[in-house]
């Protein structure tokens, strides 16, 4: 646990100098708090990708403080952002709880756009389950993109997870039809089926999507259980607009956060959880097969600040 804490404070310190720092400075030798000062605070908060709704709560709350009196220094107003921070991420901390003695299998269906890391978000879940001792099975139902099931077959196997795919360019839906299959003969625990995810801003591929969730539907009812979206952090705002895209197509249950350690934007994360309401499941911080946690505010906040 401590060893991810130090990875994750690693992995937020470009997110911790562009905002953190930043008030700290803006901060810095300052008696009394005015309105300058405040505009100041708040292109600084949107700047860090806290997204506009965010930022002008944030500042209203800042207002609201002063006017009681109680925010009249500067380190009592970083305070009370950083207290405010950690009450909406705190919202968005639902770990999955799954209970195999009435789910099983239980089906992961993973969407996102290329890039973001879906593939080795479902590697790096998979081992966590199977390094619990629990029969993985992942299907392969990204066969628009050839070196998806290649990756996704590397990852299988270093989760030690059973792999369903066909030839390129055959139906997502009937990889997805043939992965439930296999789940319910070979008594597996948990299916996860990656689909396609190229350009979120194509109807077809939201069409396809739908369709594959409902093959899923048909063949195992209740199915399926957690539908995770992986969005990668660099994109700032935009991660905000794909989820949003998503979510109305085909409905997200949890979101997956990627490349944490690669941005200045970590900042979205706020903006993510505040906007969306999606509960946020778990975050990646480096390309190694522990490198994604589950999600925690409180662990988050501390190594942000």
């Amino acid at each position: 646990m401590w060893k991810f804490f130090e990875k994750l404070k690693k992995g937020l310190s470009k997110t911790h100098q562009g905002f953190v720092e930043k008030i700290d400075r803006l901060f810095l030798g300052k008696k009394t708090i005015d309105q300058d000062l405040l505009d100041e605070l708040e292109s600084l908060l949107y700047e860090a990708d806290l997204g506009v709704k965010t930022s002008s709560d944030l500042i209203e709350g800042v207002h609201q403080g002063l006017k009681r009196g109680e925010l009249q220094e500067p380190e009592k107003i970083k305070d009370f952002i950083k207290q405010e921070i950690l009450r909406i991420l705190k919202l968005g901390e639902k770990p999955l709880s799954i209970d195999f003695s009435q789910t099983k299998p239980f089906v992961f269906m993973v969407m996102g756009v290329n890039g973001a890391g879906k593939t080795t978000t479902i590697g790096k879940i998979a081992h966590q389950y199977s390094s619990q001792g629990k029969k993985v099975l992942i299907g392969a139902a990204d066969t628009f993109r050839a070196a998806a099931v290649e990756q996704l077959e590397v990852w299988a196997n270093r989760a030690g997870a059973d792999l369903i795919k066909q030839s390129k360019g055959s139906d997502p839906s009937a990889v997805a039809f043939d992965a439930i299959h296999a789940a319910l003969a070979r008594d597996i625990d948990l299916v996860f089926i990656d689909t396609a995810g190229r350009l979120h801003t194509k109807v077809n591929l939201m069409e396809e999507l739908k369709k594959v969730k409902r093959i899923i539907g048909r063949e195992c009812p209740g199915a399926p259980h957690e539908i995770l979206l992986v969005l990668d952090a660099t994109t700032g705002q935009n991660a905000i607009s794909q989820a949003k895209l998503f979510n109305e197509a085909v409905g997200v249950t949890g979101i997956a956060l990627t490349k944490l350690d690669g941005t200045a934007k970590g900042g979205i994360i706020i903006g993510i959880t505040e906007e969306l309401k999606i509960p946020l499941r778990y975050i990646g911080v480096g390309e190694g097969i522990d490198d994604l946690k589950e999600f925690n505010a409180f662990e988050f906040v501390q190594a942000l600040f």
